[in-house]
């Protein structure tokens, strides 16, 4: 299995990004913009645009991949999209509306069986990185689970997809970030409540390959 889960946008380590992928330059990437899904249209597609213009940067050819747009399909039909990538960058934003679009998608049964036959680059930020715990609790200090409902008219999904064996905190001691503070205080709770975590300062980025796993 290989990670790249950065606190916020590509952390200081996209050389390590681009040795985990093992592709040859130009290689494809799959966006997965969801998180932003309870914006605006207008943000949603600044949003997709900031983070294709940051994976051009590092040499690569961005693609969104819009999950709504499998909502109530064959959950293979997801699943045979997201394996044309090598590389599947879920950038940030609530990570219960994210959450919710690869359930309803089937992406999150299809992007676990892809990263247990490492067959792909699972890697992003935030909410990117949030939703491969085991669970969402606790985030609901910083993200509104309500948006799920008020977007989609369904409850939101509490369990994460359970690639990690932890919680995952971004933004933590980062005074620059607006939702720092918050997310401090979540890995306060989660340490007082004994929750397995790891903690990101943002440009931080936890790194997994295979058995080794590091924070960089």
């Amino acid at each position: 299995m290989r990670l790249y889960l950065s606190s916020f946008r590509m952390g200081g380590h996209a050389d390590r990004l681009l040795a985990l992928l093992r592709a040859p330059a130009g290689a494809e990437a799959a966006v997965i913009a969801n998180a932003l899904d309870a914006e605006s249209e207008d943000d949603r597609r600044a949003g997709v645009n900031s983070e294709a213009a940051a994976l051009t940067a590092l040499g690569l050819r961005p693609t969104e991949v819009d999950l709504r747009r499998y909502f109530g399909r064959p959950a293979r039909d997801v699943a045979a999209e997201l394996a044309r990538f090598p590389l599947v960058w879920a950038r940030g934003g609530n990570a219960f509306v994210l959450r919710h679009a690869l359930a309803r998608s089937g992406a999150d049964a299809a992007l676990t069986g892809l990263l247990g036959r490492d067959a792909l680059v699972y890697a992003g930020y935030s909410a990117g990185g949030c939703v491969l715990a085991p669970s969402l609790r606790g985030l609901e200090a910083c993200d509104d689970p309500d948006a799920v409902t008020r977007v989609h008219g369904e409850p939101p999904v509490w369990d994460g997809l359970g690639v990690l064996d932890h919680a995952l905190v971004p933004h933590v001691d980062s005074p620059g970030h607006p939702e720092s503070e918050v997310l401090t205080g979540v890995a306060a709770r989660y340490r007082g409540e004994g929750v397995p975590h790891r903690a990101l300062r943002d440009g931080q980025v936890l790194v997994v390959d295979g058995p080794q796993t590091a924070i960089l």
